[in-house]
């Protein structure tokens, strides 16, 4: 070994991190996105192609590019089609200006995405299904006819081409009408899915007018309200199906945008679309625009809104305000309230930065909201028997989620506006319910004696009052009310929630309000409304249909009354429990109240749910900026949970946080208490942590709390902490349970011991103990250490020393703690300390060097081809290779690596790239030389 290292002594290169840094950053590059108009006509380019109609027959067909601009299809319907129609009556001066003049707001509106505060309509999908059901029976009526005669009027100015789709479009393969009579709510449900399933298989065998016939004879069923009740969810199965359709269309155009040089990128502009998707596309919407019936064209269309992307950038903000315009022709106001709720919802997931359609959208139902109240709807309402308490909340759906899509990021000046314009309307409860119900909280809060004021001025015969009471107090839990309101506030909705003679209705508003009452007020309050909530339940067992709302009482009481002794000095407490007599859930119910407030148990498996929830507890605890107080509660807390391992971890990460904490609050006020408190706070975690079972825990805990004292400038408790660890190292036992299951511990002790070596960087010397005495005391340790014949991993161990020995021996370290001088400040590069570092490095080389020559065996040649490279790879990064010696151990290592043909031929190459690649830097042209050393090797 003496021998060897003579001959490779090894010398560190000198770093400059700040450079390397500036190397690696990436480069900023600036995107541009141009401005199209939906209808802007394609350019034909030259093409001959061969055409098969469905009758077997062929034609050609050619075209030539000229100077003008030509629409592909415009010659087909002769200017005829509706789409033609719109471009015509556009001006397109007053266009241009328009464009312009708004690029900028556009550009920036577009940047609005829809975030995870928005609630998704699948999130509303399964509670309308579940709630709009009828026992009345059902049918569905699909016409299957033929009226082939419709498309001989244009027949002299077609192409036989269109002509043919439009005939396939007009005949429908059966012949006949189908109707479907007398079906349960579940064959409806099942009936409508097998649509949806034929629809996709439809797609799928390449019958795309098959599977456009299914989607608008679905459609058709939305104008159907003979069975009111159940309309909501009609609704949500019908539009599931529009979901499919859109998402197959648009899918399917998406793919044609693919041609043999580039992908269409995910934010794709209409420039990136190729001529043929672009056809495809404006074909998709003239088949659609042909639909002579409005609910299944504007339903259509709106399906595949998405697909305005590919025709131009500003297609969809155009097609909006029309469908928009479409939806006033539907008479029936439950139709129209959810065709408009469809056109926002898919508004908001193709551009949810578009709002002008979504509040005109809005204003629009405002005046047509009187039709609710009028002859043809009440006369609808006494032939289906329906009540109008019963039909007005079937509106509540749609609503609140037009009212959500708008007030999503609204202004105030907006949501006030739209307030005032409900305000003024008369028998507005429906409305005024969807407001609370969409608008944010703090909104609603702030405004709580105007929606009260306008709740006492709503009919009662067609909205309950109760039920917008209980609206407002769902946001009053979200967001505060003003402080001179509250008690009045409470007041004005108890009037009506205590009247309430329905056990059901009452329990479903007491249970919001309850929340509102223990948040503002004290024990007397919530004793008042507990005593109330007894009063209307216990008669006739009420209490036994509502348990569900009254756990939820419980928990709402508990998580604000945070002291146990409080909670049961509320007189009516105990009273309401007694309500809980089904012994399931009155078990439940104690659980809950266990959970707050914690009692011993023994079980392994409640000390572990026991642990975890005492966690929880300390997280809550804080007594602001009385840090003493703190630290005695963890001190109080160390004793009486000494006997669960989960709690202890959790003081100690505590304290340590509450010793960093300290420091930067007190920014070197009270320096010397400070100090002192800091002492103690570390003190703390030195003791408990030798109480601890898990050797690896207690290593990074002696690890994470010598972080702690060294950033807190506590240098000699950090070294105690630091030896601490060293000295558990070799108790490390050959095998660890992991989860119930032994693993070796030899890969979780080389990841400790690597994050080991990234704080002694920065430990400075102890002036009594010698230079590097902590690397060194480490060293021995792991040379001392009984590894696994089979294991490498002592040497990858050596090779990180060699990484931290080759950073230690820099002028300037790669990163520092404040207020604490490292051997860099301290040496200031002196040439003994840089000496006894070499040697350590030529210490540990030597051992590197002779296991790889212990591998020279047949059955370990591949660990040492992998060993070897390994070193190679270290020793380009971190020495310093204009030393001869260095660069002739680097050139051996290359060959070892290679000798046997274990080596990947790849790495290698990749490798000898990288080498040259780096000569070429400033200061590297040394490795040139080496590089032309580097043979690489063949296999025969």
């Amino acid at each position: 070994v003496t021998r060897k290292m003579a001959v490779f002594p090894w010398c560190s290169r000198s770093r400059n991190y700040k450079a390397e840094f500036a190397s690696c950053r990436l480069e900023a590059v600036p995107l541009e996105f141009g401005d199209y108009h939906p209808l802007k006509p394609i350019t034909v380019t030259e093409s001959k192609t061969k055409k098969v109609n469905r009758k077997g027959s062929t034609s050609s067909t050619s075209s030539s590019s000229s100077s003008s601009v030509v629409d592909p299809l415009s010659s087909v319907l002769d200017g005829t089609d509706p789409l033609s129609l719109f471009a015509a009556t556009a001006d397109p001066a007053a266009m241009a200006a328009a464009t312009d003049s708004s690029r900028k707001k556009r550009d920036r509106d577009e940047n609005l995405v829809v975030g995870s505060d928005f609630e998704p309509w699948a999130n509303k999908r399964g509670e309308i299904l579940a709630r709009y059901t009828t026992t009345e029976k059902l049918s569905i009526n699909l016409f299957m006819g033929s009226e082939k005669g419709r498309a001989g009027a244009a027949g002299s100015a077609m192409s036989e081409k269109v002509r043919t789709r439009l005939e396939e479009l007009d005949d429908f393969e059966e012949g006949s009408q189908k109707e479907l009579l007398n079906l349960t709510q579940q064959d409806y449900v099942n009936r409508i899915e097998e649509l949806n399933q034929s629809l996709k298989d439809a797609w799928a065998s390449d019958q795309k007018v098959k599977a456009l016939k299914i989607v608008i004879q679905c459609s058709k069923l939305l104008s159907d309200t003979s069975v009111i009740r159940f309309y909501p969810s009609k609704f949500v199965l019908i539009t599931d199906i529009l979901d499919t359709f859109g998402k197959l269309v648009y899918e399917r155009i998406f793919s044609m945008c693919v041609d043999n040089r580039s992908v269409l990128p995910d934010h794709f502009s209409a420039e990136n679309v190729s001529d043929t998707a672009k056809e495809t596309c404006l074909n998709w919407f003239f088949k659609i625009a042909s639909i002579r019936e409005l609910i299944p064209r504007f339903y259509v269309e709106s399906s595949i809104l998405k697909c305005n992307k590919f025709l131009s950038k500003t297609g969809i903000s155009e097609c909006l305000p029309r469908l928009t315009c479409m939806i006033r022709g539907i008479g029936d106001p439950l139709v129209s309230v959810y065709a408009r709720a469809y056109l926002c919802r898919v508004g908001m997931e193709v551009a949810p930065h578009l709002k002008e359609s979504l509040n005109k959208n809005f204003f629009d139902f405002l005046l047509t909201f009187k039709q609710i109240h009028g002859d043809t709807v009440q006369n609808q309402l006494v032939v289906q028997g329906v009540e109008l308490p019963s039909y007005l909340p079937l509106y509540s759906p749609a609503m609140d989620w037009i009212f959500q899509c708008i007030s999503y990021h609204a202004p105030e000046a907006l949501l006030t506006e739209m307030m005032e314009r409900c305000k003024k309307l008369g028998n507005n409860a429906l409305l005024l319910n969807s407001v609370m119900s969409a608008f944010r909280a703090e909104f609603i809060a702030t405004r709580s004696m105007d929606f009260i004021g306008m709740i006492k001025e709503c009919d009662e015969s067609g909205f309950p009052k109760h039920l917008l009471f209980r609206s407002l107090g769902l946001n009053l839990a979200l967001a505060d009310p003003p402080e001179n309101d509250r008690l009045q506030i409470l007041n004005e909705a108890w009037k009506v929630i205590t009247k309430l003679k329905n056990p059901q209705d009452y329990i479903n508003c007491a249970e919001v309000w309850v929340e509102y009452t223990c948040k503002h007020f004290t024990k007397r309050e919530v004793n008042t409304v507990l005593a109330d909530v007894i009063k209307h339940m216990t008669p006739d067992r009420a209490f036994e249909e509502s348990y569900p709302q009254l756990q939820s009482i419980i928990k709402k009481v508990i998580a604000h009354f945070h002291d146990f002794s409080v909670l049961f000095s509320v007189e009516k407490f105990l009273p309401f429990l007694d309500m809980f007599q089904k012994e399931s859930v009155r078990v439940e119910v104690c659980k809950s109240i266990m959970e707050a407030f914690i009692n011993a148990l023994t079980l392994e498996d409640e000390k572990r749910m026991l642990a975890h929830l005492i966690n929880g507890f300390i997280k809550m605890v804080s007594f602001g900026r009385d840090f003493e107080q703190q630290l005695s509660f963890y001190v109080e807390s160390r004793s009486m949970f000494c006997n669960l391992e989960p709690v202890l971890v959790q003081l100690i990460h505590s304290v340590n946080r509450l010793a960093m904490e300290t420091r930067k609050v007190m920014k070197g006020n009270h320096s010397r208490k400070t100090a002192a408190f800091v002492r103690a706070c570390v003190a703390y975690c030195f003791i408990t942590i030798p109480s601890l079972v898990g050797i690896f825990t207690r290593l990074n805990l002696y690890l994470h709390s010598g972080q702690v004292a060294l950033a807190n400038q506590c240098l000699s408790q950090a070294d105690a902490f630091f030896k601490a660890a060293i000295s558990l190292v070799p108790e490390v036992p050959k095998m660890i349970n992991i989860d119930g299951k032994m693993r070796p511990s030899e890969s979780f002790l080389l990841e400790f011991l690597c994050n080991f070596f990234s704080t002694l960087l920065i430990v400075p010397d102890h002036p009594e103990h010698g230079v590097l005495f902590l690397v060194r005391e480490l060293l021995n340790v792991i040379q001392d250490y009984t590894w696994e014949d089979s294991s490498d991993d002592k040497i990858r161990i050596y090779t990180c020393v060699l990484h931290l020995l080759s950073a230690m021996s820099q002028e300037t370290y790669l990163y520092h703690i404040d207020k604490v001088d490292s051997n860099d400040s301290l040496y200031g590069g002196d040439s003994k300390f840089l000496a006894e570092n070499n040697k350590l490095c030529e210490t540990v080389m030597a051992q590197i060097l002779e296991h790889l020559k212990t591998l020279a065996k047949d059955e370990a040649l591949k660990r040492q081809s992998l060993l070897g490279l390994s070193f190679f790879n270290s020793i380009i990064a971190h020495g310093d290779l204009r030393n001869n010696k260095l660069n002739q151990l680097s050139v051996n290592l290359w060959h070892l690596a290679q000798r046997h043909g274990c080596a990947d031929t790849r790495t290698m190459v990749k490798t000898l790239e990288y080498i040259k690649k780096r000569s070429k830097q400033p200061d590297m042209n040394h490795l040139t030389e080496l590089a032309l050393r580097l043979p690489l090797q063949t296999r025969t």
